[in-house]
């Protein structure tokens, strides 16, 4: 018979994710973290990218009401810059290279193609945002190329969370370029 007095107690298993809670806690503790999480949007338990895509829709569509094109323009420029920079903070203070709560890069990415597809009634918008959510979800060629290209840590583990997104919304605005000219 075996003496199990001395045996150590059972471990719990690790989760695959930190607690929401965690994660929120974590995103109020830098404001580049608020950026990169979508402001909270990067939170959901389920389809984090697909949340952070409609924030950047409703967002896109109240910017609309008090800025111009050109103002709606400087506002897509100095995110891609601050993204990039609260996006390669982020994932380093996670220890993850692309964690799937970084949401900033379809933020910016929706934006884009918004900013330059519209004016679209409600229905082209939607058309829009399936479009890019299948670009950035399945990574069909040029977009899983640039999901690969830059990975890791620091301005270009930053640059790569961006990049694939940014090739993602271009293909979707080839997609509505090509169906507005038939």
């Amino acid at each position: 018979m075996q003496d199990l007095s001395h045996s150590p107690a059972p471990q719990p298993e690790p989760r695959p994710h930190p607690p929401r809670y965690s994660l929120a806690r974590f995103m109020l503790s830098h404001p580049l973290h608020l950026v990169a999480l979508g402001f909270g949007s990067g939170l959901s338990r389920a389809a984090p990218g697909t949340v952070g895509t409609a924030w950047a829709w409703l967002a896109y569509l109240v910017m609309q009401l008090w800025l111009t094109q050109a103002q709606i323009g400087i506002v897509i420029a100095v995110s891609l810059v601050l993204g990039w920079l609260a996006c390669a903070v982020t994932a380093r203070n996670m220890g993850v290279a692309d964690p799937g709560s970084i949401v900033w890069d379809e933020v910016v990415a929706m934006w884009i193609v918004l900013w330059l597809a519209m004016p679209m009634g409600f229905w082209g918008q939607l058309i829009a945002f399936g479009l890019f959510r299948f670009f950035d979800a399945a990574k069909p060629g040029p977009v899983k190329w640039a999901d690969r290209s830059f990975k890791g840590f620091g301005w270009r583990g930053g640059f790569g969370i961006m990049f694939d997104d940014l090739v993602a919304a271009f293909c979707t605005l080839l997609v509505i370029a090509f169906w507005r000219w038939l």
